[in-house]
């Protein structure tokens, strides 16, 4: 429906007058909206959150939901929308997939209590980098809240992951904004709103939420960080000089805490990972090696999505971060190497099995320090605790990461001690009761009997008053609404004693209540209240035990975690035939008989025929290959299967491959594909250009580099020449591990004039006019590219085709009888020196030697005069 009435003022411009206007319950509700009024609330009013005004019409637009007005209050219509409680967490998924926040204000008082409206207020604000309800998270990704601020030409970047206990810092150059962003994927980016954000971040798929400039103050952010991580020093972390990055930490703490309304009492330690440790992989670089979304945006088929075939969450979040995070130092990928080694010889199977049961101890863990823990995390973490001993003897000997995990396979036995509580199988809710074990309180154990002895008292009590009564079909029952009563039907309405008091007249039927069964009723009812706020105090008790214990449960999650993602890796290298890479200090990139993971899975899958294996070879005396061949022909394939296994290698998992060495490794660059970014005014070319720049200016004599037909975005000329001119600096300048594929076929002289590029091109098979691909890498240029070919295959009309054919040999024999010969690699000729200025040719005339003092002086006025 449409709504015409005016919208309502904003609440924070309500004085008391204003608020007195209106009804107690909309006076509350503009009390509590005035403390969020850039923020959706959602008002507890019964079995439902209710929206209002303002707030109401923009639910009814987010998420379709009925718009309608109720009553009037300060003379005006309340226009109102709401959503059950019992589905309001797929509404909320919803509202967070928009970038929208919700402040949720619950009834915290008790109804009757006090006059007016039950007492309510916000007991937490979920936004989109804060959530911790396991409905609203993804199980097998981190959700991250990242906060950034800038002073001079330093980023400090401070991110923190709530469910997962995660808190992270470091500072960065503005161009390494996109490739941090490309690593930490956060769902919020919270900055001070103070000027225009750099196109890394204007540009990042994620919620943005402006915050006053004054909470990014570096001395705030440092004491912050040293009380959450209850340390003199964050020395000790390495942390203590990122005075930038602790600027972005009091913007980031401040909001956890205000959204979560407590304390953050599960971050006990802080990450600080520096980009001059980690193996750059810029966002281009994520994107066209499909590492965790495919180019379609979509979750599947990629790198990840075959890697991950963990057992837990908290374990394939773990493989994601080693995906994403590979550390330039070999000494963490050597250890899973032999972990993984480890795990195959004495067989993985048992672990895996044995993580089959294990509960999301990461999350649940988290949860519980922030007092959002539900009874059934509980108990299955209980059952976790009690499966360890096994699982823990799943775990093999022999390498010394595993043996790194033993002790907090271990942990206190008071944490067991304190879920003993839980009941076996408790309530999805604790609102629902039956959560608390049975033999844990007296008090609750009896008033838990009061309740449960009901049907046995109402049976007597029946038998009693029909023997008493005469009346054979007399029934005593029970509903919410009208209690206990006892009904008899109109037949035996003459021999209802005087001592029952008529409660209820239905058609056929009459309902009494007796004082006996009245005082039974006022008991039963209060044992059942009283018997669930035991309850509900017995569970916070459970919680605040639970707190000291936070250290060693974080501990076991991050063992559980590491145990699942080295048993994953252990599996895939079997079930995939993969080996074990061999790190080596001089640069190299050997790869023996290497395969593309995804595509070698996808041909297994779809039945269409084996993986065509690939060598790869460049060390310090081959710098680039130049590969040429035809489209389809696995250029493309062979160029993104190296980058592929030299990213594996570093995460520490096996390759595809039957060997494999690598030297040091700093960076994996990308140039692949072509694709206008329209959102930013930038052409194919230009976004081509533009990302080409970047490897030009970043790449180094240990960075890999794959560049794909750079230049075919514009004139053959200029691309062509664009081309020789980027290959020549790659190898000459850069020195970096280069694969260089093209299709104009000038570029296969580059290697006749620069000793450390070779030829290479994928092999193809001519039968009259058709084409058959061998996607097998040989040395030497092709001879040709066989695009009409393809165009064939394609389903090209054929008159389009043989119209080709002919224009094609028409233009080769043009090219062939006036083509001179360019040299496309000379080196470009001197800057042409600049004509010399007035000044210059003055002084170039003067002999200081000859002369007297007054002709130097009278030298020296004219200068000044030439120098106006």
């Amino acid at each position: 429906m449409t709504d015409a009435s005016p919208p309502l003022r904003r609440p924070d411009a309500l004085d008391d007058a204003a608020l007195a206007a209106h009804t107690p319950m909309m006076a509350q509700y503009l009390r509590i909206k005035a403390e969020f009024p850039d923020t959706l609330v959602f008002y507890r009013m019964g079995d439902f959150y209710e929206l209002f005004y303002d707030d109401a019409r923009k639910a009814n637009r987010l998420l379709d939901i009925t718009l309608t007005t109720r009553g009037q209050s300060a003379g005006e219509p309340v226009v109102m929308a709401g959503v059950p409680v019992h589905s309001v967490d797929a509404y909320l998924a919803r509202l967070l997939k928009l970038g929208e926040a919700v402040a949720i204000a619950e009834q915290v008082g008790e109804v009757g209590a006090a006059k007016g409206p039950v007492e309510r207020k916000v007991v937490r604000v979920v936004t989109p980098g804060t959530v911790t309800d396991s409905e609203l998270l993804a199980e097998r990704s981190d959700t991250l809240l990242l906060a950034v601020h800038r002073q001079r030409n330093s980023w400090g970047l401070a991110w923190l992951g709530l469910a997962s206990g995660e808190l992270g810092l470091t500072e960065c150059a503005e161009r390494e904004l996109a490739g941090w962003l490309a690593r930490l994927q956060p769902a919020e980016l919270l900055h001070d709103g103070s000027g225009e954000l750099p196109a890394a971040l204007a540009q990042a798929p994620c919620a943005r939420t402006a915050r006053p400039a004054w909470q990014f103050e570096s001395a705030l952010g440092e004491r912050k960080l040293r009380e959450q991580l209850q340390v003199a020093t964050l020395a000790g972390f390495g942390a203590q000089e990122l005075k930038v990055a602790h600027a972005a930490a009091a913007a980031l703490l401040s909001f956890a805490e205000h959204t979560q309304g407590r304390a953050l009492a599960h971050l006990r330690s802080v990450a600080v990972p520096r980009s001059s440790e980690l193996i750059e992989l810029p966002p281009a670089t994520h994107r066209n090696l499909e590492l965790v979304q495919t180019l379609r945006g979509e979750d599947s088929p990629t790198l990840l999505s075959l890697l991950d075939t963990c057992r837990t969450g908290m374990g394939s979040r773990r493989l994601r971060h080693w995906l994403t995070h590979p550390q330039r130092d070999r000494s963490e990928a050597r250890a899973r190497h032999e972990a993984i080694a480890c795990l195959m010889d004495r067989s993985f199977e048992p672990l895996r099995d044995a993580l089959r049961g294990v509960s999301d101890v990461e999350r649940i863990t988290a949860r519980i320090a922030l007092r959002q823990v539900r009874p059934r995390e509980l108990s299955g973490l209980r059952a976790t605790l009690l499966g360890l001993p096994a699982l823990r003897g799943a775990v093999p000997a022999g390498a010394p990461l595993l043996a790194e995990f033993d002790a907090a396979l271990a942990p206190d036995d008071g944490i067991a001690n304190v879920l003993s509580a839980i009941a076996e199988e408790p309530a999805v809710m604790l609102r629902d009761g039956g959560v608390i074990a049975a033999g844990v309180d007296a008090e609750l154990d009896e008033l838990r009997a009061i309740s449960q002895n009901c049907d046995a008292f109402l049976l007597d009590l029946e038998a009693r008053e029909r023997a008493r009564t005469g009346i054979g079909n007399l029934r005593v029952q029970f509903n919410k609404v009208h209690g206990f009563y006892i009904e008899v039907t109109s037949s035996g309405r003459d021999k209802v004693p005087a001592d029952y008091q008529r409660r209820q007249t239905l058609k056929n039927a009459e309902r009494y209540i007796t004082p006996e069964l009245k005082a039974f009723e006022d008991k039963a009812l209060s044992a059942q209240e009283r018997a669930l706020a035991r309850e509900k105090w017995l569970y916070e008790q459970v919680l605040d035990a639970l707190q000291p214990l936070l250290p060693p449960l974080t501990a076991l999650a991050r063992a559980l975690a590491s145990l699942d993602a080295l048993a994953t890796l252990a599996e895939r290298a079997a079930a995939l035939g993969w080996c074990r890479p061999e790190f080596v200090p001089y640069p190299c990139i050997e790869i023996e008989a290497g395969r593309h993971p995804v595509v070698e899975a996808r041909l297994r899958e779809t039945g269409a025929g084996p993986f065509i294996a690939n060598h790869c070879r460049l060390d310090a005396k081959t710098k680039l290959l130049v590969i040429t061949g035809p489209n389809m022909g696995g250029k493309s394939t062979f160029m993104r299967q190296v980058a592929l296994i030299v990213l594996l290698a570093a995460m520490g998992s096996y390759v595809p491959a039957t060997a494999c060495r690598l030297g040091p490794v700093d960076a994996i660059h990308t140039r692949i594909g072509a694709a206008d970014d329209l959102a930013n005014a930038q052409s194919t070319f230009m976004l081509e250009m533009t990302e080409a720049a970047a490897i030009v200016h970043t790449a180094t004599e240990h960075s890999l580099v794959l560049m794909d037909e750079i230049g075919r975005g514009t004139s053959t000329f200029d691309g062509l020449a664009l081309a020789a001119a980027i290959a020549s600096q790659l190898h000459d300048r850069n020195r970096s591990f280069t694969l260089f594929a093209t299709h104009y076929f000038e570029l296969t002289e580059f290697p006749a004039e620069h000793e450390r590029a070779l030829n290479l091109h994928v092999g193809a098979v001519e039968s009259g006019h058709d084409i058959v691909f061998l996607h097998q890498i040989e040395p030497g240029p092709a001879s040709r590219s066989y695009g009409v070919q393809v165009a064939r295959l394609a389903g090209m009309p054929a008159a389009v085709i043989r119209q080709a054919r002919a224009t094609l040999e028409a233009l080769e024999a043009k090219a062939q009888a006036g083509h001179a010969q360019v040299d496309l690699f000379a080196p470009p000729p001197a800057a042409a020196a600049p004509e010399p200025s007035a000044v210059e040719a003055a002084l170039a005339g003067i002999d200081p030697d000859r002369l007297a003092p007054r002709e130097a002086l009278d030298a020296l006025y004219k200068l000044k005069a030439l120098l106006g």
